[in-house]
């Protein structure tokens, strides 16, 4: 299929690249190479739509869009795991060529948060008349009852979209994760001119923007899943019939444990700019935002290499395709080597980028950028075996890690910022530490699962 699309667009050894090898492989590289090129246009998108949409509702009312949807997305963690267990399980039942039991996981799955979605929509409809979202959003004390309307509409689209976006979950699952990425183009795309069309015909107005940004990736994932349920993923096509709640305990087993590791995770990752502003001030929160986003594009190009190959270990797994695994890890081993290689060419660089970039005015310390570089490189390590260990369900390790980590970061952020006196970098620093710790046992439980000698605490 590749060949008939790209061979006028790419050259021929490309080409061959992408239509060779293992089926499993094939269709990775083809999913990584489409990813790339879908996220690449995403985030021209994003570059025009934010100055946009600033422009239409003013840069106050958008910092009141952002704290709110913000907020309102904090509950995409109440599918309590089930996301994630879906994509095993699904993963496995293919693997098995076991297509009903596919379709149950997938049925059960729809019908468990839409019940979910349901208790919470009738909850905030109960509650939200009696929510001040001026307050809680430090806003104008005018604007309540618009942004009580508006509160409604986001939540209310959001929860729709929470529901629709496990088409996306199940086509991952389907080692396709590029398809997921085209969804959430083609959403923003959507917004994106529509919200344009709207700059030239009326005045800027927080509930059309709620309308646009919330209709638009629900109109995009409605539309996709009729179309993928009724062709292509016909035979896992969500249906009442299929619905067996007794499946929900596989589900929620693996589930949760992803639950627990996504919330522990979401402390230690976000909690950094709140310990950042309470020590050293806002303006300080700022420095440390451009670092990390700076070298954020080291985590965004492992991601979209590692996507394919969570649900496809999880094949090979199955099928006991141990050979195959083996020479994954090697081949992410070494792309992770050159992307460290990048990482230390982007710290060379960084205070020319950095005043390119946003000027003089805002100072970055080069120890913080040092911190970072190890910051993302020793993530991008960790990410290529839990990729590994997800994609198997071996996870209780990394369950517990998590949770340690979790408590653990903000007393030594802490202890390195304010009594060490490292300043900003101490906070990443304690961070940093917590990642190596967690490599030295993610590499060894993986080590010891691929010779056959993990027993106990390290086979779970």
């Amino acid at each position: 299929m590749i060949k008939v699309y790209l061979r006028n667009l790419l050259p021929a050894f490309i080409i061959n690249y992408l239509t060779q090898g293992n089926a499993r492989s094939v269709k990775a590289k083809q999913n990584i190479a489409f990813s790339f090129i879908i996220k690449g246009l995403s985030i021209a998108i994003s570059l025009f739509l934010v100055p946009l949409t600033i422009h239409y509702i003013n840069p106050t009312r958008y910092g009141i869009w952002l704290t709110l949807s913000s907020i309102i997305g904090w509950l995409a963690f109440f599918d309590i795991g089930f996301g994630n267990g879906l994509r095993n399980k699904f993963a496995e039942a293919l693997a098995k060529g076991e297509q009903e039991l596919a379709r149950i996981y997938v049925s059960t799955t729809y019908a468990i948060l839409s019940i979910i979605i349901i208790c919470f929509l009738i909850l905030f409809f109960c509650i939200n008349p009696f929510l001040d979202w001026s307050r809680i959003l430090n806003a104008p004390g005018n604007m309540a009852r618009e942004l009580s309307l508006l509160a409604l509409i986001v939540f209310v689209f959001f929860c729709i979209q929470f529901v629709l976006q496990l088409v996306t979950t199940v086509t991952t699952a389907n080692q396709q994760p590029a398809i997921a990425s085209l969804f959430n183009f083609l959403g923003s795309l959507l917004s994106l001119i529509i919200i344009f069309i709207c700059l030239k015909t009326t005045s800027g107005n927080l509930i059309y923007l709620g309308l646009i940004l919330g209709f638009m990736p629900v109109l995009v994932l409605a539309v996709s899943s009729i179309w993928l349920y009724t062709h292509e993923y016909r035979k896992y096509a969500p249906a009442i019939k299929y619905v067996q709640f007794s499946y929900a305990r596989n589900l929620m087993g693996l589930g949760l444990k992803f639950f627990i590791i996504q919330i522990s995770v979401l402390v230690l990752y976000q909690s950094s700019n709140i310990i950042i502003a309470q020590l050293f001030g806002p303006d300080q929160v700022t420095s440390y935002n451009i670092a990390y986003k700076y070298f954020g594009v080291i985590p965004m190009i492992m991601g979209t290499i590692l996507m394919p190959f969570w649900s496809a270990f999880t094949d090979a797994w199955v099928k006991k395709d141990i050979q195959w695994i083996k020479n994954s890890m090697k081949k992410l081993k070494m792309f992770w080597l050159l992307l460290s290689m990048l990482t230390l060419i982007m710290l060379a660089f960084s205070n020319y980028i950095y005043g390119i970039w946003v000027g003089k005015e805002i100072q970055i310390p080069l120890n913080m950028s040092i911190v970072m570089t190890f910051y993302v490189i020793i993530n991008a390590w960790n990410g290529i075996f839990s990729f590994f260990l997800n994609g198997i369900g071996k996870i209780q390790l990394q369950l517990i890690i998590a949770i340690v980590a979790g408590l653990l970061n903000i007393p030594m952020a802490l202890f390195f910022a304010s009594y060490l006196g490292y300043g900003i970098s101490g906070v990443v620093l304690s961070t940093v530490i917590i990642a190596i710790a967690a490599a030295g046992l993610q590499t060894l439980q993986y080590n010891r699962i691929i010779n056959n000698s993990a027993k106990g605490i390290w086979n779970k």
